[in-house]
């Protein structure tokens, strides 16, 4: 047995002891433990954008903790154990790797996605399942700009995708001259239509930067929380309350603090 298998089988028992003595673990299902979860991955989340490999080793550790316990309640629940969890996953990536694993030839990782996805649409057709749709594995909880993602990547599986990025950019210039035109009609649904059309096919054009819109934008988030505050200290250097300025006074503040942070 290696180590990494002491570690996880360490986990595990504590897990199964946990379970059975401690009053809050014992208390916990698969209900109370989902806000729980989610926060535990958007923890995660914040460690990968900011690069600290530290909080990605304690975050990792911490769903990993999550994993194993709704293992441990599926098994009481007579529904499956974690044997069967890893079997399942361990059987599922052999299915839909045929390149690895079977005869099947790809040349690149766009032939690998588009494998995968066909493959995973038959297994559902073979259990029977009543969505038949490429789109159907598509969680329905995820947020609005990691689905969009979603959603055009198994798009492009079935080759609805557009050849070139330039094709891509002019799509984005008619869906903002469609919200012009909505904006000029003054009509706040058509508004709200064009508008969520032009964040829709910005996040398409992302795909084909290979820019992750979702972690650039919180990025971008990061950089203005932090210059934002730097205008607050600045300003209070002076003896001056943001609200009290003016915006042409806070503007000339912003523009120093960005100048200063593009020359170090």
């Amino acid at each position: 047995m290696s180590e990494t298998e002491k570690s996880f089988g360490r986990l595990v028992q504590i897990m199964d002891e946990l379970r059975e003595q401690c009053p809050w673990d014992k208390k916990q299902t698969i209900h109370t433990l989902r806000p729980l979860t989610l926060e535990e991955t958007y923890e995660l989340a914040d460690s990968i954008t900011g690069d600290d490999w530290k909080g990605i080793k304690e975050e990792l550790g911490d769903l990993f903790l999550h994993l194993v316990f709704y293992a441990r309640i599926g098994k009481e629940q007579e529904q499956f154990s974690l044997k069967d969890v890893l079997d399942g996953v361990c059987e599922k990536l052999i299915r839909r790797h045929p390149h690895i694993y079977g005869d099947t030839k790809v040349t690149g990782e766009d032939d690998v996605k588009r494998n995968w996805e066909q493959i995973k649409l038959k297994e559902k057709e073979k259990q029977g399942a009543e969505k038949k749709s490429v789109l159907s594995g598509v969680p329905a909880s995820l947020p609005a700009m990691v689905k969009a993602t979603r959603i055009q990547e198994k798009a492009k599986q079935v080759g609805f995708e557009w050849d070139n990025r330039e094709d891509v950019w002019k799509k984005v210039q008619e869906e903002m001259g469609e919200l012009q035109e909505a904006m000029a009609e003054e009509n706040q649904a058509h508004i709200e239509e064009e508008f969520g059309d032009v964040l829709f096919s910005l996040i398409n054009y992302a795909r084909f930067l290979q820019v992750d819109p979702e972690g650039v934008l919180e990025k971008t988030n990061r950089k203005f929380i932090t210059r934002f505050q730097l205008m607050e200290e600045a300003a209070a250097a002076k003896d001056k309350n943001l609200a009290d300025m003016t915006l042409a006074e806070m503007d000339a503040i912003w523009n120093e603090i960005k100048k200063q942070k593009d020359r170090t």
